[in-house]
């Protein structure tokens, strides 16, 4: 795979970046509409024209939101075990009722 450099524009300014291929590529425009949109609504909020503070501002707000949603997954991590854990048990509890009754025969016409 070559590398190419493309140029991407984060709040008003122009950065050249190497990417691997054509996916990489689109990923890259992805994440550069998300790291603007994030610095265009900081700097509505604070009403701040100075760059850096906004990008250090977005910055945060980024990463408040990747641990937030890390926090989300771990719960589901956890919920999901315990059903696993719990449907083990029903699966025991089946099978050691299965063993405890004899099979049912079938009647003969």
């Amino acid at each position: 795979m070559i590398d190419k450099i493309i140029e991407i524009q984060i709040y008003g300014r122009t950065y050249k970046i190497r990417v691997k291929g054509e996916e990489d590529e689109k990923y890259i425009s992805h994440l550069t509409s998300y790291v603007d949109q994030k610095m265009q609504e900081i700097a509505v909020k604070s009403k701040s024209t100075d760059a850096l503070k906004i990008a250090v501002l977005a910055a945060l707000n980024i990463a408040d939101e990747y641990f937030l949603t890390q926090k989300k997954l771990d719960q589901l991590d956890e919920a999901i075990g315990q059903m696993e854990t719990e449907i083990g048990s029903l699966e025991d509890r089946l099978l050691k009722n299965d063993h405890d009754y004899p099979p049912i025969e079938k009647p003969t016409s």
